[in-house]
């Protein structure tokens, strides 16, 4: 089954959390595919408070009842069983958090012992790292579709075989000059990176300025259509507020194309669909 990566080569805040939130969400709704979307964050709370509030708060989403097993330490739970060759792919959704049932899954991040320094939380961390290899493999045998949200704290050697074994890798980057010659300097110098699989995305995009989607297709010399997140002051405060899967419903159907919540809506389908027309078509080149 197929394995999407999201991820950058730089360490700014390009919206990467939340262009992997926003996918998985889009795609579980829209597609009858059973996904595990997992966050390799260290100690980043992010993709849980799209999501859910707390552990001890067993929030009721739209389509089934949100669990709350292991939630809070499940890559750590999961990394105990991985090292000891005692886990089946089965056994992961014992670690997920419920979003959509039989839709959507939810893996988070490295949270830490509480009664541990952040020297010794971060040595853990780096770890279990070597886990995230085999667990997305393991996932890869159990869900139609598992996406990755890339963390740059993880070890380079881990970073690099997830990105080896992925399907297609969806390179977010920012409006900003470093970020896009950051992008030309990988086309030019790592070609690898950037092949036939990957999907360079501008995410928190702000149409309003001189950076536009035309002008950056000319600076960076692309040719095929450039895929955008747009900010969204909605989905931003639904990110915070555990709100997005309710924030998605509500906007699933929303018509008025001079609304701003329209283009981001279509901008997020258009990514999504084409995440999956490249996976069609990287697998019909194989055969």
């Amino acid at each position: 089954m197929p394995i999407v990566t999201f991820w950058n080569n730089r360490r700014e805040q390009t919206g990467k959390t939340l262009t992997s939130v926003a996918v998985a969400t889009k795609m579980a709704i829209e597609r009858n595919f059973k996904i595990l979307l997992i966050s390799t964050g260290y100690k980043d709370p992010t993709m849980k408070n799209c999501f859910w509030v707390s552990a001890n708060k067993n929030k009721n989403s739209f389509l089934g009842p949100r669990n709350n097993i292991a939630v809070e330490n499940g890559i750590e739970g999961l990394s105990k069983l991985i090292k000891s060759n005692k886990i089946q792919p089965s056994i992961i959704t014992d670690y997920t958090k419920v979003i959509f049932k039989g839709r959507l899954e939810v893996l988070s991040g490295y949270v830490g012992a509480p009664d541990k320094n952040n020297d010794e939380n971060l040595q853990d961390y780096r770890d279990l790292s070597d886990c995230y290899v085999e667990l997305v493999k393991l996932a890869n045998q159990y869900y139609d579709m598992v996406l990755v949200d890339l963390d740059n704290k993880l070890e380079e050697s881990v970073k690099k075989e997830i990105l080896d074994i992925s399907n297609v890798n969806v390179l977010v980057l920012s409006q900003r000059i470093v970020s896009l010659d950051s992008y030309n300097n990988m086309k030019n110098n790592e070609k690898e990176l950037v092949g036939p699989k990957c999907i360079p995305v501008i995410a928190k995009y702000n149409k309003k300025t001189k950076y536009n989607k035309k002008n950056i297709m000319k600076y960076l010399e692309e040719k095929k259509d450039l895929n955008l997140v747009p900010f969204n002051t909605l989905f931003f405060e639904a990110a915070e507020e555990a709100n997005v899967t309710e924030f998605f419903l509500k906007l699933r159907d929303i018509k008025d194309t001079t609304d701003t919540n329209y283009f981001f809506m279509s901008e997020v389908l258009k990514l999504t669909n084409a995440i999956i027309t490249r996976i069609q078509d990287l697998q019909m080149k194989m055969r």
